[in-house]
């Protein structure tokens, strides 16, 4: 069995804190409070933690200086905590070595499943090595993803993809049931900015949809929510 797991919260709102913290206490987890940028980045590398939820707008060290010194060093696991509706924040804690977001206002139950996902991919329990999943493999129902080779399969059929047909279809399924807009998901995916009459993205879209819709993938696990994004349920 692994021992509880560690995290760390760096958050300037002392009520908001101090209800993370009680909320994640209750479920068992030892949780390490940080009230300032630089009062967390010290944290974090001087301590060792399975999870980082991180708030963008921090004093002293903003969120995303925080994140790139922190990537310099470690790779802990964090969740970057937004200003809600604010997507070029997203952006950026993508680019600067985010796993996960959280807009403000959250949803207590969501933080809790995101939480959780990470770390079922992240931790290693020594007795159950070989049944473990990493952050390098995603599985959902019969459809399998090893980011590693940039491998598809549903139903134990190879589906051959291109790598942005990979990376697109990652983001999705590490976002189930969450619709991820263009804007956001073109430097992500692409590599560039969005652009209103820039139609690459729908067509690598439809061409991974078709693929696993011809593998037996059924055709409404790719949603699009017209004028919004695109979903994988």
């Amino acid at each position: 069995m692994l021992p509880p797991a560690r995290i760390l919260i760096i958050e300037d709102d002392l009520a908001l804190n101090e209800q993370v913290t009680a909320l994640l206490t209750k479920h068992h987890y030892h949780v390490h409070q940080c009230t300032d940028g630089e009062q967390g980045l010290s944290a974090a590398l001087s301590l060792n933690f399975d999870l980082i939820l991180l708030d963008a707008r921090l004093p002293k060290l903003d969120g995303f200086s925080l994140l790139t010194s922190l990537r310099k060093h470690k790779k802990t696991p964090v969740i970057m905590v937004t200003a809600c509706g604010a997507e070029e924040e997203r952006i950026q804690g993508f680019r600067q070595g985010a796993d996960d977001y959280l807009a403000k206002p959250f949803n207590i139950t969501e933080l809790l499943f995101r939480i959780e996902a990470i770390l079922r991919r992240t931790l290693v329990d020594p007795t159950e090595a070989v049944k473990s999943t990493s952050q390098q493999h995603l599985e959902v129902d019969m459809l399998q993803l090893n980011k590693h080779d940039m491998t598809l399969s549903y139903a134990q059929q190879a589906i051959k993809v291109t790598a942005i047909q990979f990376k697109l279809l990652w983001a999705l399924v590490t976002h189930q049931d969450e619709v991820l807009s263009k804007p956001f998901l073109y430097p992500l995916v692409l590599d560039r900015e969005f652009s209103l009459y820039d139609r690459s993205l729908d067509m690598h879209l439809s061409r991974i949809r078709k693929k696993l819709i011809a593998a037996g993938m059924s055709a409404n696990r790719i949603e699009t929510a017209h004028g919004r994004g695109y979903c994988f349920k």
